[in-house]
């Protein structure tokens, strides 16, 4: 029997296939972080359609897009909005900025300067702005998508270890499969071709309540407390490696454990399980953690060091 967590991921896979190719898997981490209304870091080299991907998304789910480009000069009030004095009203007039959308796509987030990416925490945390002391509410299911190219490419900022860990979700992105780049070229080859297959406004994967019904899915699942304490010995462990200089927050862990029971149920399962916090930990732990100087030096990768942690730390029965 499918559930309606299920039922809400495939949809989610068909829509946005219709557009995006070869990325099956970063669509499944898409709509784990919008059940957990989480946030997504999408990394990985440009031009491989994570634009295409965001804007598709919103369309799917039928929420407003907006795109924000990273830049040097990019201001916080280019992304918030600004009040504007409205000379026939003898006013100041808010003008509200593309982060008012419910899927803001930043891209090239780390080309901006740190206090325009400060800009996004309270968004992304609180869902709301407060600009000139008047706060503003962002919509319920606001989603931030933000790319980030690798650190070796020049002019990048790298985000500030606070703004990294209110993403829950770090996916990396790689340059397609040789079957999949042909099947691209195939289709987006001619000159005509259009840049994404709209989907259908009538069968939108959050349509008629799908994404409440997934929600509910979710929480109804059985957490036993071995599996919790199994979460918290991974934090516990990650704290205390030595070539760990910061490890999981207690944000990470709720988001570990989110992740963990989302998994669950898009496999069909009615309790999390071991392997379902395995198969999420790659996307929920490594961008939280802070290399000490010892492990850059052995050139260890924040990759490799969670590989590690989850080969240390029992797994309960």
């Amino acid at each position: 029997m499918t559930t309606a967590l299920q039922a809400f991921e495939s949809r989610l896979q068909d829509t946005l296939g219709k557009a995006v190719i070869g990325l099956a898997p970063v669509i499944r981490g898409l709509a784990l972080a919008i059940v957990a209304r989480g946030h997504v870091l999408l990394q990985g080299p440009p031009g491989l359609g994570k634009t295409l991907l965001s804007k598709t998304l919103a369309q799917a789910l039928g929420g407003a897009f907006e795109r924000v480009q990273g830049t040097a000069d990019l201001m916080p009030s280019d992304i918030t909005g600004v009040h504007v004095f409205d000379s026939a009203k003898s006013e100041f007039v808010f003008h509200p900025g593309p982060i008012f959308a419910e899927v803001l796509l930043v891209d090239e987030i780390n080309r901006a300067g740190p206090k325009t990416q400060s800009a996004l925490l309270e968004a992304m945390e609180e869902r709301h702005v407060t600009i000139d002391r008047h706060s503003y509410a962002l919509p319920p299911d606001f989603l931030v998508i933000a790319t980030q190219n690798p650190r070796e490419f020049e002019g990048t900022y790298p985000l500030p270890e606070s703004q990294l860990d209110r993403f829950m979700l770090r996916i990396e992105m790689s340059y397609p499969s040789r079957e999949s780049e042909a099947a691209i070229l195939g289709r987006y080859g001619a000159l005509a071709a259009a840049t994404a297959v709209p989907p259908d406004p009538h069968g939108s994967a959050a349509g008629s309540g799908a994404l409440a019904a997934a929600r509910a899915d979710a929480d109804a699942l059985h957490v036993a407390a071995e599996l919790e304490s199994y979460v918290l010995d991974l934090a516990a462990a990650s704290r205390e490696n030595p070539h760990i200089s910061v490890g999981i927050s207690t944000r990470g862990v709720l988001a570990l454990l989110r992740a963990a029971r989302i998994a669950a149920g898009l496999r069909g399962a009615d309790f999390v399980a071991p392997d379902d916090v395995k198969e999420v930990f790659p996307w929920v732990v490594p961008h939280r953690l802070v290399l000490a100087p010892e492990a850059q030096l052995e050139g260890l990768t924040e990759q490799a060091i969670s590989r590690r942690l989850l080969e240390q730390v029992p797994v309960p029965r």
